[in-house]
């Protein structure tokens, strides 16, 4: 029963991370790839991160019984209210905004690969989302346990089959640096914009937790899948063959072309993953905004049809503006996480 309920944790983190930026190549390209091999040291750095972020959460969450985000806040921030209140509503935003962003991916998906309107492809995530929020954390985590280890299990065959050709010896002549930043500095930025995201969703999780024992196996678990998710991910963005900027989901452009078979599969990953990180996230942001049952129905149709709206905007858009300018935000949220003592 405790194993059931670690993977269910695990399942519903991996769930919240693999979304449409990860699962589209996005993500990997903007912080990773682009800085050829050190890009590799910095996926494993900024996993190790995202580990230490989850033990550390769970662990305050389990000793101060900690309920919501505004309850945490109110431990590691120890300024004046109106701070605790603007960290609060930056959250908030970032959260929201990234589950527009799914929604715009879902529809990015939709005409880049099937030709198809992509604010009808939005449409019929934000109904499915809403659905499923109407059935709360339990619903969440029951899409995440059902959805994530087939999405896993699909990511780690088709990574196998590109291991079989993949030019090992030739690796540095692929894989071209074109950023010239700082890859630490992205990793970082990459696990604290992660971090922003995930720790609301964690404190949703909080009854599935019960010791230090515990929690320490979720961090490793989640560490490891990510790890490894991680670098299929990279090797396979060594197969774009045009240039990679103009790609809206550049992994379904390599599947597509060198992976035939395969294509349907990973639509489901893209697709699949798109839909377990909107859901969770969606589900965190309306815990930490609504006062009651009434006004979390209503903020959540507001939210849905709002991110259709949105979606018009286009995915990588949003993904190369957004995503970096949070990671700077959440950095300070990391470091007041780690070296919090109580």
């Amino acid at each position: 029963m405790m194993m059931r309920n670690i993977l269910k944790v695990v399942f519903v983190i991996i769930g919240t991370m693999i979304g449409a930026g990860f699962a589209s190549g996005q993500e990997m390209y903007l912080f990773f790839f682009s800085y050829g091999i050190e890009g590799l040291m910095g996926i494993i750095i900024s996993a190790l991160i995202m580990g230490i972020v989850i033990f550390k959460t769970f662990q305050i969450v389990n000793q101060y019984e900690i309920n919501t985000y505004k309850d945490l806040l109110n431990l590691l921030i120890t300024r004046k209210k109106t701070v605790k209140q603007a960290v609060n509503m930056v959250i908030n935003i970032f959260i929201v905004i990234t589950f527009f962003i799914m929604i715009a991916g879902f529809g990015a998906y939709f005409e880049q690969e099937l030709g198809m309107n992509r604010l009808l492809g939005s449409s019929v995530l934000a109904v499915i989302t809403f659905v499923i929020f109407m059935t709360s954390v339990k619903g969440v985590v029951k899409a995440n346990e059902l959805i994530v280890p087939v999405l896993i299990g699909f990511l780690v065959i088709i990574g196998l089959i590109n291991l079989k050709e993949f030019p090992f010896l030739e690796l540095q002549n692929y894989i071209i640096r074109t950023n010239q930043s700082n890859f630490i500095l992205s990793a970082v930025l990459y696990s604290s914009y992660n971090s922003i995201l995930l720790i609301p969703v964690l404190l949703t999780l909080k009854d599935y937790i019960q010791d230090k024992k515990q929690i320490s196996k979720i961090a490793f678990i989640s560490t490891f899948i990510m790890i490894i998710l991680s670098i299929i991910i990279f090797f396979l963005l060594v197969r774009v063959d045009v240039d990679i900027t103009k790609l809206e989901m550049p992994i379904v452009y390599v599947v597509s072309n060198m992976f035939k078979g395969l294509r349907y599969a990973y639509g489901f990953i893209i697709l699949g993953s798109i839909f377990t990180t909107a859901i969770s996230l969606g589900t965190s942001f309306l815990q930490n905004v609504s006062r009651n049952k009434k006004s979390y129905t209503q903020i959540a149709v507001v939210m849905c049809i709002t991110s259709v709206l949105i979606s018009k905007f286009g995915f990588s858009n949003l993904v190369n503006l957004l995503y970096p300018i949070f990671g700077y935000l959440g950095f300070m949220q990391i470091l007041k996480l780690i070296v919090f003592r109580g």
